[in-house]
């Protein structure tokens, strides 16, 4: 079933005060119709936005860099401004439409999946909430109560069967309040799907402040924090080193308590700095004989485990090797690799790299091999 929607965005929005129309007011920096736009783009084929005609700059401002077809100008009344949205889908027309009020950014997948849904079975479709309030009739004094048993506040998108809605709005001559009461007029049966408290409609200058906290609460607050690790390990005779878990052939050999895997090892004080939890020799002693050539993978794993435990997401390391022998290069790919392995990251999310101290200090003289690392991690 192919499905396309309408927004509509033709009226001025003057009761929201304001420098723009409501719709194109920002919410947290971005257009109100920017985010019904959004809010709808990955549910539907296509989205037909219908503008006053003194709007064009600032719809264009909006949808910067989102694919649309070119807006169509509304008319002088909601209808009227339906009705052109219709018309301009009519060349090539969907199976069902939604017809969705600009003002509404808040409109949620599951709401849409629903109208959507029960289209498969009838020919329209409205969200709607069910009055709880007490009702009274009267502006300044309050005079008649009325029963609110049965009744029924409607939200949008309107679902209907595209066909249906088109001949209807092209046979209505009314200025009706919404699309539900144009399909009733054209004896079209509308079924109520359940709406939700969050899809709004921005209207008056409230609307607005609470659309800007619905906003900030919808907004993760990130807390982004980075450590660092440093360390070195002496050369001694031998066959090969291992570095972030991969052996390489050499002359000689790193030597430590446990497989001296100095790239790891800072890798891990990396994470564990970000934590603030210490170091490697905090967690796993020298003075423990239990580590004595322990591979370097569990401490990693340690780090990671505690990561995880605290809530945090590893999403990026970086490595550099400092040394003048072997070169790293030719291995870096498969350390990346491993690194990624052990800590449940895509290998881009990981970086290994090597550099020389040109000969001088104990890297330049072959004595040792140094590292250091930066562990980026993101708390929720």
């Amino acid at each position: 079933m192919r499905t396309a929607a309408i927004i509509v965005a033709a009226g001025r929005g003057t009761r929201a005060g304001g420098p723009v129309p409501k719709q194109y007011a920002a919410l947290g920096g971005v257009p109100v119709l920017r985010r019904t736009i959004q809010a709808l783009l990955p549910e539907v084929e296509q989205v037909q936005v219908v503008i006053h005609p003194d709007d064009r700059a600032h719809y264009e401002t909006a949808v910067e860099g989102l694919a649309l077809p070119a807006p169509v100008p509304g008319g002088a009344t909601r209808a009227d401004s339906v009705r052109a949205g219709l018309e301009a889908l009519a060349a090539d027309p969907p199976d069902v439409v939604l017809i969705h009020d600009a003002a509404r950014p808040f409109v949620s997948a599951t709401l849409i999946r629903a109208v959507t849904k029960a289209l498969e079975e009838a020919e329209g479709a409205c969200p709607a909430l069910p009055v709880v309030d007490a009702l009274w009739q009267g502006s300044d004094a309050l005079e008649v109560p009325r029963a609110r048993e049965g009744l029924l506040r409607a939200q949008t998108p309107q679902g209907f069967r595209f066909a249906s809605i088109l001949a209807a709005h092209r046979a209505n001559t009314q200025d009706l309040a919404d699309d539900v009461a144009v399909a009733r007029v054209a004896e079209i049966e509308v079924v109520a799907v359940p709406g939700e408290e969050r899809n709004f409609k921005i209207t008056t200058p409230a609307d607005l402040a609470r659309a800007a906290r619905e906003v900030e609460r919808m907004t993760p607050t990130m807390d982004v924090r980075t450590g660092t690790g440093f360390d070195v390990h002496r050369l001694v005779p031998g066959d090969h080193v291992t570095l972030c878990g991969v052996e390489i052939p050499h002359d000689r050999a790193l030597s430590g308590h446990s497989d001296a895997d100095v790239a790891m090892h800072a890798i891990t004080d990396a994470i564990f700095g970000a934590l603030s939890e210490g170091d490697i020799g905090q967690w796993f002693p020298p003075s423990d004989p239990q580590w004595k050539g322990a591979a370097s993978h569990i401490f990693l794993e340690k780090a990671v485990e505690r990561a995880g435990a605290r809530g945090a997401a590893i999403t990026h390391l970086d490595c550099t090797i400092i040394c003048e022998q072997p070169k790293i290069g030719p291995h870096a790919a498969a350390m990346r690799a491993r690194i990624a392995e052990i800590c449940g990251l895509a290998p881009e999310r990981v970086s290994v790299k090597a550099t020389t101290s040109e000969r001088l200090g104990f890297p330049g003289r072959g004595e040792g091999i140094a590292a250091q690392a930066a562990a980026t991690l993101v708390f929720a």
